[in-house]
């Protein structure tokens, strides 16, 4: 799948034959990322050296390239607000929450969709088969509280099992575990911790230990939705148009890199994260259905953004999914 037919379509013209800034551009570019298969374009972007190359390309190899590695959502949102980041990969709700909170300011939003990805909520409790079986000795892990996408997933899920003002109504069985220690818990036998909403891999090696799956977020939404975004800034970009294009070409090269040939994208995956449970046969079975589809495509993001609004998560109502976006996306068939 191509990622974007063309300069002027991803609006980089305007940007790029504007006057030149009254400064010089940043020496430094500051990306983060969190952890897990969906976040893939971003470690290609990282160990293809993807970005220093773009950057020397368009004459700029002074600028120094740093990543960072977070295990939350808030953690992206706090990094982004104190200028410590300038383009992250993260959900929906989070990207959603900082757009909501920067309107007037630095104007944080997604440039494209990172993937549409699908998340498991397992649990290794045979008595649990929907959510209304959870008690209150029950405690389900997510990576993050509030802002993370399966955080709104469980909204989502509560507020159409028990109306839209029960949204919250098994919060207090919720508990914030990066995911590799919410997958070491329920894989224990004596953790307290019996279930996780997981993304590829934690999922498929939880499902290949034993673990059901109860539901998913793409059950919960309704079909393939956005799962992460990348994501930057309507100051940065227009600060230094040189640098944003150079990045965001590099990740248009990572994603394409990876639907090119998703073994070897599996396999380079596996190869990084140092990930010995799972086969490069098991994690490709995942990325040829639409349950990991790197496209820059928004899905099913007006929805998320509209049930925020309904229970008061944002502040701002979206005319359209396009608000949460940068006009690199706008021509794509989202919504």
């Amino acid at each position: 799948m191509r990622f974007l037919r063309s300069a002027p379509a991803m609006g980089l013209a305007l940007c790029i034959g504007a006057a030149p800034a009254a400064h010089a551009e940043v020496g430094e570019v500051l990306l983060g990322q969190q952890i897990g298969a969906t976040y893939l374009p971003a470690l290609v972007m990282e160990s293809h050296k993807l970005v220093e190359k773009r950057l020397e390309a368009a004459g700029m190899g002074s600028v120094k390239v740093t990543w960072s590695r977070l295990g939350t959502a808030a953690a992206v949102n706090d990094a982004t607000l104190s200028g410590s980041l300038h383009f992250s990969c993260q959900g929906v709700p989070s990207t959603a929450i900082i757009w909501d909170r920067t309107k007037s300011t630095i104007g944080v939003k997604a440039v494209v969709a990172n993937a549409s990805n699908n998340i498991w909520l397992n649990t290794r409790n045979p008595n649990i088969k929907s959510i209304k079986d959870f008690t209150e000795k029950d405690r389900i892990a997510i990576p993050g509280l509030k802002v993370s996408a399966q955080a709104l997933s469980l909204h989502r899920l509560a507020a159409t099992t028990w109306g839209p003002e029960n949204y919250t109504k098994i919060d207090h069985l919720v508990v914030s575990l990066p995911h590799p220690d919410a997958m070491a818990s329920v894989l224990s036998p004596v953790s307290e911790i019996q279930t996780h909403f997981a993304t590829s891999p934690f999922s498929e090696i939880e499902i290949k230990a034993g673990l059901k799956t109860i539901t998913t977020a793409f059950e919960i939404w309704g079909g393939p939705t956005t799962g992460t975004n990348f994501v930057s800034s309507e100051k940065f970009r227009n600060e230094n148009p040189k640098v944003y294009d150079a990045v965001i070409k590099a990740f248009r090269e990572a994603q394409d890199w990876i639907n090119a040939d998703q073994t070897r994208a599996a396999a380079h995956y596996l190869e990084l994260s140092k990930e010995k449970r799972l086969t490069v046969e098991e994690l490709v079975e995942g990325m040829k259905t639409k349950d990991m589809d790197f496209t820059p495509v928004p899905a099913n993001v007006g929805k998320m953004l509209d049930f925020m609004h309904q229970v008061g998560l944002i502040k701002t109502k979206a005319a359209s999914w396009k608000d949460l976006y940068l006009p690199e996306a706008h021509e794509l068939p989202g919504n």
